[in-house]
């Protein structure tokens, strides 16, 4: 990997932390790669989940505020999942989701199952019908992205 696709990489991962947990795709086309928060066809999700920093190295914390603010905030969701029943994830999920009108959460949770479905068919896919499968891939990223799922 050359140097400059390494910084191409790391702004796109920088980009996503500072859009607070976007999801970002990489995009083939005619032989190039780019990375967009746009879902393309053929798209590849990228995880780009941000590391949590250096703590303790030494003899001190040096956390940042929102470092403290997740960490108390996972605290706060494992001691209340024995009521709740809902892990980190789905928490803010829901969080995510909370303003949406009823009818887009309700379309939210359609479309969570509809993509884990069309993201199991487009890895399996025979290549004859790869392009369809991930062709519907795109137009339920795109609707999930609209939504603000």
């Amino acid at each position: 990997m050359n140097t400059l696709h390494r910084l191409a990489v790391l702004f796109v991962a920088w980009c996503a932390m500072a859009a607070t947990a976007q999801t970002v795709y990489r995009c083939e086309a005619q032989g190039k790669v780019g990375y967009s928060h746009e879902p393309c066809v053929g798209a590849k999700p990228v995880d780009t989940t941000p590391t949590q920093g250096l703590d303790k190295s030494s003899g001190k914390s040096r956390k940042g505020a929102d470092v403290r603010r997740a960490e108390t905030d996972k605290m706060f969701g494992e001691a209340i999942r024995p009521i709740t029943g809902m892990d980190q994830k789905q928490r803010d999920t829901l969080h995510r989701r909370f303003k949406l009108p009823h009818a887009a959460k309700l379309e939210c949770a359609v479309l969570d199952s509809r993509l884990t479905g069309q993201e199991f068919a487009e890895r399996n896919a025979a290549p004859q019908s790869l392009k369809a499968a991930q062709q519907e891939l795109f137009e339920s990223r795109k609707r999930y992205r609209e939504l603000s799922c």
